[in-house]
Formats: C-alpha cells, structure tokens, sequence
C-alpha cells in the first residue's frame, strides 16, 4: 500500500517571505527615515544681530538611467521642475520657522549669504522622496550633511496649502528643525562673527585690494576675521549700498522663482497623487499575481503527488482549474494611468517654460535704465557685473582688473535702455 507524503513547501513558503520584504519599502543605507514632525518655530523675536540670512540654491537632480527613471515611474521634465520647486517650498518653510533673517532662492555658487543651503534630489514619485542636502555657512561651518527618505500616503494629500503645506511637509519640516538645532548649539558671537564674514566677502569681491587683509582662515580652516573695518569707512558704506541693490535683486529674482512654484502646484500636485495611486496599485498587482501563481505551483505539486498516490483523477482537472486561476495576473489602473501621463504632460510643458529665458528686467540705477536678459543664472550674472561698473565709477578702482588681469580681460558694460 502506497503511502501518500504532503508535498513540502519549505522552500516555496521561505520565497515567499522573502519577495514580500523586498516589496516593502525599505530606508536605503545612510539615509534618515523622516517621521511625522511639527515645525520648530520660534517662541520669541529673534535679535535682530543674531539673525542669519540664508540662500537657497537651485537643486540638482542625481541623474537617473531611463530605466530606473521608468521604474519610479517619473521622467527628466519633471525631475527638472522639481529642482525648482523643492528649493522655493524649503525657503517658505524657514520662513515660517521664524529662526532666520531673509530667505531667499539663488542660482547655484551666486550670492554671498550668511548661509547657504545646496540639495540634490534622489528620488521621487510621489509615494517617496530622497533629497540630499547640505548647509554651509559663510565662515565654511558645515552645518547640515544629511540624507533624508520620506514615504507618504494617499491621506498626505488632503491636508495641503499651497506654499504652506505639502504632502512631503514633515520632510520640510525635518531639514528645518535640523537648521535651527544646529543655530541654537552656537553662541551669539559666532553668529555675529558669520554676519561680519560674508558682509566681507561680498566686499572683496568688489574692492579686493582694499579688503583682501580682513579675512584669514584658521588652522581648522574656518574663514574669520582680522580686523573690522571702521564704522565710517566710505569704501565699506558704498559696499553696503551695492548689497542693498543686489538684495534687492534677488528679491526680484524670487518674485520669478516663486511665479514657476505657483505654476506648477495643481499640476505637480495632480500627478504625484495619481503616480502614487499607480505605484501602490502595480506593487499590489504584482504581489497578487505572484501569490495566485506560487498557489497554482503547489497545487499542480499536489495534484501530481495525489494521482501518484493513486486516487481520483477527477483531482487532476480541478488542479488544472486551480493552476490557471493562479497564473493570471491581471494589473488594474488604466485610467489611472491615464490621468497621470494627463499630469505629467502638463509637468512636461512646464519645465521647458523654466528652462527658457525669464522676461527681461529692466532697472533703473544713477539715473539711467539697463536692460538684463536671459535665464535668471545669466541675468544675476549680468548684474553682479553691473554693479561692479557702478562701483568702478563711484570709486576710480576697477576690480575686473585685479581680477582678470587687464581691463581688455574685463566683462564689458552692459548697454543702458535709452
């Protein structure tokens, strides 16, 4: 008499579990797993001189192959938009913070601030977002080298504001915390000495010559200063004024940076919801499919073992039925994808209008009007070169030629609007 063995699934059972952990989303190695966290904001008035200003520079995105950028179900277009948007949303979230003096978007390696904050986007599809971000203040303090992972669900979108909150805001959230923790471990002279040092630099870059002394750098390789300038140095009061100008050009340039995040909300908001819903319904399609086929697996095992054992072949026909049912996989969403290839085109339109040039800015300075063209990197360009013709004629001393060699080396003054 043949005795009838179940069938051992051990190994089957143990791939099982390992595929559904894989499924699972996973913190990559290094990276800091953002929780549900509040802002910090801060209690009281901050002193005026113990106020930092902060640059937020344009993103870069870590590139991507096409292969992978399918796979999270993005493209180049829309990484692109996003290295606009995550910036500007940062810079309104220290704002609300309370902890820092003015917050402003810049281009990349383009003002002198206090403190300045540089990213890299990772990744993100709207379920998850990886950003790399540094902060590094003027005296070249490292403040903040961090990598942060966020995954949201679809209840992540209900809550939103435009320019206040966002579905990844605890992430924002997190970075600034981190900020102002950092600021709060450093006494008040060396805040005041990180305000002298980059009101320095700015002037050197201006008046080198005159200025070049006032900063050196420590055995620990922090920049610090030397000596202040007098509090009646004309050379220092005109400076001064030129970085009144700037500011208030990149005030300009953010009214740009902010037309682009304005935008973008409904749309960018529209496609990472529907991306998200795609995400989660492939990912739970596939582990279905999976599940029905590893089932049809072990019962055609026990059909076999069970007609080896002799008994009715009638079993055959159902573990036939059976493996068919299992071997499907049926992978729902159409419409949903739709909608999302709908938000992603939109996304598309989008970052070709950031990647042209921004309208022209004209503005007035000593009584004539100059023209700047270009993306918002060419025109703060053609800016600082302006500025420093302006100071040129104030002063007789021309810093392009310290600085290039030879005024023939020099930028050429821009041309005034008549």
């Amino acid at each position: 008499m043949s005795v009838l063995r179940r069938p051992r699934n051990h190994g089957l059972t143990a791939l099982i579990v390992v595929s559904l952990a894989a499924g699972c989303s996973s913190v990559p190695p290094g990276y800091q797993l953002v929780r549900p966290t509040s802002l910090d904001q801060a209690v009281q008035e901050v002193p005026e001189d113990q106020l930092l200003d902060v640059g937020v520079e344009i993103s870069e995105a870590r590139a991507l192959s096409e292969k992978q950028l399918e796979k999270l179900g993005t493209n180049t277009d829309i990484r692109k938009s996003e290295c606009r948007y995550i910036p500007y949303h940062l810079k309104t979230t220290l704002q609300q913070s309370s902890h820092w003096g003015a917050v402003q978007v810049v281009p990349p390696e383009g003002e002198v601030v206090d403190l300045t904050i540089s990213s890299e986007l990772v990744k993100s599809n709207g379920e998850m977002l990886q950003l790399e971000v540094n902060a590094v203040d003027a005296a070249g303090r490292v403040w903040l080298s961090r990598k942060y992972h966020a995954q949201v669900k679809q209840g992540h979108y209900t809550d939103t504001s435009q320019g206040e909150r966002e579905a990844f805001q605890d992430l924002y959230n997190t970075v600034a915390n981190d900020l102002a923790a950092f600021k709060h471990t450093l006494p008040p002279a060396t805040i005041a000495d990180i305000r002298t040092v980059s009101k320095l630099q700015f002037a050197q870059e201006f008046a080198p010559e005159a200025f070049d002394d006032y900063l050196s750098e420590d055995e620990q390789g922090l920049v610090v200063v030397q000596h202040f300038p007098a509090q009646d140095d004309p050379q220092m009061e005109r400076i001064e004024l030129i970085r009144e100008r700037d500011n208030m050009f990149v005030e300009t340039l953010n009214q740009y940076y902010e037309g682009l995040y304005l935008n973008m909300w409904e749309a960018y908001e529209n496609w990472r919801q529907f991306n998200l819903v795609e995400q989660v319904a492939l990912r739970e399609a596939k582990k279905e499919a999976f599940f029905r086929t590893v089932t049809g697996i072990l019962m055609v095992a026990a059909a076999v073992a069970l007609q080896v054992g002799d008994l009715s072949p009638s079993v055959g026909v159902a573990s036939g039925v059976l493996l068919a049912a299992g071997g499907q996989v049926i992978i729902s969403g159409v419409n949903i994808s739709q909608q999302a290839d709908i938000h992603a085109e939109a996304i598309r339109e989008l970052s070709e209008s950031f990647g042209a040039e921004m309208r022209p800015t004209v503005l007035e300075l000593e009584g004539k009007q100059y023209e700047l063209t270009g993306t918002a990197a060419e025109q703060y360009r053609e800016w600082k070169s302006l500025m420093r013709r302006i100071y040129y004629e104030e002063t007789g001393f021309d810093p392009d030629v310290t600085r290039f060699g030879s005024a023939d080396h020099a930028p050429a003054e821009l041309p005034a609007v008549r």
